[in-house]
């Protein structure tokens, strides 16, 4: 059965008209059918009431529209919604939206958890179930717009759950569909992919076309500490990374989580300038989420105050960033981890009853 949400606008397209033809339908009816999959999404075909009951009825039973279904939401004081996607086997997801002036911040998944362990992401915690297809990867932003007609999102971060880079075939068809007029149209520049380092995709990525930004989670300005906190650092050195990211046409933001004592210090903003200087880069420092991992520290104002000073002072572009959803459980993956433990124990506190 062809999935349509998962093709690119153009295959879908095509795959539609190939369709149509077979079952005697006029050519004209690929344009009101496609903009009803991103540009005017339908929940069902039932809702594309432009289309004939008949023809509707045959689109249900042979090409379906697939939806994530909504678990749960939580709002935080700051404006940041937090959603827990079910996906149709029963695995769940989560997007974060970041509202900010007339900005609207979706960071979606690319995965069902991740297999990279980095110490301070509760996803990591959870550990690798499957890939997201192209559809489940779009589809968050999909479900968005059917809530809400003028809920477009204005920008795209793939800094959700899962490593993009690790599903290279469905995150390539999804940033077409994010932007392809026919998709969601959202501009190339808008859209961020935020990766570790997997050189191969990261090869892929760099030839497409489009000016997708890229974000390097690095955290760490030496091999050494990055190894202990990013376990995939033994696979992709830190130097085979950074001469990856110099061949980049295109402005790197690199990411850096501060955390207590671990990568907080002056002299690793020294460190990281180096790292920073020569490629251009853009660092994004982001206080560590207190919900993303229990066992480190979040480091204090002050310190992240000097630490941001000390780059801007070897000519470095550096921004402190907010924290976001404190009072909610914002941390990627926490909300989902949350759910499962309290699922545990009343499955616990059942079989004692029993």
């Amino acid at each position: 059965m062809t999935e349509l949400l998962s093709l690119a606008p153009d295959a879908a397209q095509a795959a539609l008209a190939d369709w149509l033809a077979g079952h005697a339908e006029p050519g004209y009816r690929v344009t009101q059918i496609v903009p009803r999959l991103w540009q005017r999404p339908a929940g069902s075909w039932e809702e594309a009431t432009d289309l004939p009951a008949a023809l509707r009825s045959q689109l249900a039973e042979a090409l379906p529209l697939g939806r994530l279904t909504l678990v749960t939401t939580q709002l935080s004081r700051d404006g940041t919604e937090k959603f827990l996607w079910k996906l149709a086997d029963g695995e769940a997801i989560e997007s974060v939206l970041i509202p900010e002036g007339k900005r609207r911040t979706l960071c979606i998944s690319s995965q069902v958890g991740c297999a990279l362990g980095c110490v301070f992401c509760a996803t990591g915690r959870m550990g690798f179930r499957r890939n997201l297809r192209a559809s489940e990867i779009a589809g968050q932003v999909r479900e968005l717009i059917l809530r809400d007609a003028g809920a477009v999102p204005t920008n795209i971060v793939f800094m959700g759950m899962g490593e993009p880079l690790l599903n290279w075939d469905a995150v390539d068809t999804a940033l077409t569909i994010l932007n392809h007029p026919d998709g969601f149209g959202i501009g190339a520049r808008h859209i961020t992919v935020s990766t570790v380092g997997i050189l191969p995709s990261l090869a892929q990525l760099a030839k497409r076309p489009e000016q997708f930004r890229l974000a390097l989670s690095l955290h760490a300005p030496t091999a050494q500490l990055r190894h202990e906190l990013m376990p995939i650092e033994k696979k992709y050195a830190l130097p085979d990374v950074v001469q990856a990211l110099s061949q980049f046409r295109r402005r790197v933001t690199l990411e850096y989580v501060l955390i207590g004592g671990k990568n907080d210090s002056l002299a690793q903003a020294d460190q990281l300038a180096k790292l920073a200087r020569p490629l251009g880069a853009l660092v994004n420092l982001l206080p560590l989420h207190p919900g993303g991992a229990p066992d480190l520290t979040p480091s204090d104002r002050p310190r992240m105050i000097a630490f941001e000073r000390r780059l801007k002072s070897h000519g470095v572009e550096a921004v402190l960033r907010r924290s976001r959803g404190l009072d909610i459980s914002a941390a990627c993956g926490q909300l989902r981890v949350e759910l499962e433990a309290r699922r545990k124990v009343r499955a616990e506190e059942h079989a004692r009853v029993e």
